[in-house]
Formats: structure tokens, sequence, C-alpha cells
């Protein structure tokens, strides 16, 4: 099986690629990691890939699903919880004023104490942009902070997202199986 996602590793969809491959491809199974959706989709149709994995929160999620319609099928669903997340700041900012989020974080917390909300791709590039002084505040995974304790700190502990998963490949179940009503 050779699954492709979106990354980078380290990620939500990295963490939970690896789980589906120990999971349902014991004896191996490739991960490659994309920028976008459309790039990993674009290398299903085009035979490098077998398999795409999409979590159904992601702000491209029903893009994809109209884009590939009748060429990418969803064959597996599942729940899968992510990295436990939280609210960060940097210690510099005792009073901060916006806030990074990847989109499908956005209503994980009450957010209206900040001026500004601050749009970043995924939830790595919120940690690494706190780390780096991008941002004053920012909703990433709560490792952040284990990561730079010297800079950071915790505003509010989130646990993990617990999201909905698909599994796309090029060719349609079966209509006898189990996932089909």
């Amino acid at each position: 099986m050779i699954l492709g996602t979106l990354g980078p590793e380290g990620n939500n969809h990295a963490l939970i690629a690896w789980r589906y491959l120990k999971r349902r491809a014991p004896q191996g199974g490739q991960c490659v990691f994309f920028d976008t959706f459309e790039m990993a989709f674009d290398a299903l149709l085009a035979g490098e890939l077998t398999h795409v994995l999409q979590c159904t929160a992601h702000f491209s999620h029903a893009d994809c699903v109209g884009r590939y319609m009748h060429r990418a099928f969803p064959v597996d669903a599942f729940i899968a919880g992510s990295k436990p997340l939280a609210l960060l700041v940097r210690r510099d900012t005792p009073e901060p004023e916006h806030v990074a989020l990847q989109p499908a974080t956005r209503y994980y917390t009450d957010l209206s104490a900040f001026k500004t909300i601050i749009e970043a791709p995924t939830t790595v590039d919120v940690a690494n942009g706190l780390m780096e002084g991008h941002y004053q505040a920012g909703i990433c995974a709560e490792e952040a902070l284990a990561k730079a304790p010297d800079t950071l700190q915790l505003m509010r502990s989130l646990g993990p997202a617990i999201d909905t998963w698909v599994i796309y490949t090029t060719a349609s179940l079966d209509k006898n199986s189990p996932l089909h009503l």
C-alpha cells in the first residue's frame, strides 16, 4: 500500500496515516506526503499511489469530493483522534492580540479575546511560527510546549480532535461491501 496524504511529517495526517498502515497493512506500507490534497489525488489518478487519506474536517475535503467524483472513490472510513491540541502563547507576549490557527481548528475554543485570527496551512506551521516569533498565540499540538518551554506557555489545553477520516482509491467498493448502505 502506498498511502498519500497531506504533509509535512509530524502533522496529524501523518500521524493517522502511520496508524492506518500499522493496522491495515501490517505487512508494510509507504507514506508519501504532499503540500496539497490536489497533488495527492492527482498522484493517485496517475497511478503513483494506491490510496489517499483525508480528514473530513480539512477545509479542502468537500472540494476534493466534487473535483475527483467518479475517479477517486471512498473505500474506508474510520474515527481517530489527533495529537492533543492546545492554545499556546509566547512568554514574551503577556497579552497577545492575534492568534494563528489551521482553519479546521477555528471553533475548538473561545478566541473572542483576540483581535486578529491568522490562518496557517497546518498546525505544524502554527507551532513553528510560534517558536520562531511570527505568531503571538496559536492552536497547535500541545507537544510544541515541550520543544520550547522557555518560549511558549500553555493558555488552554484542548485535548485531541476526534475526526472522521476517509481512504480513497481509484476503484469503487463492491455493492456488497458492508460499508455500502
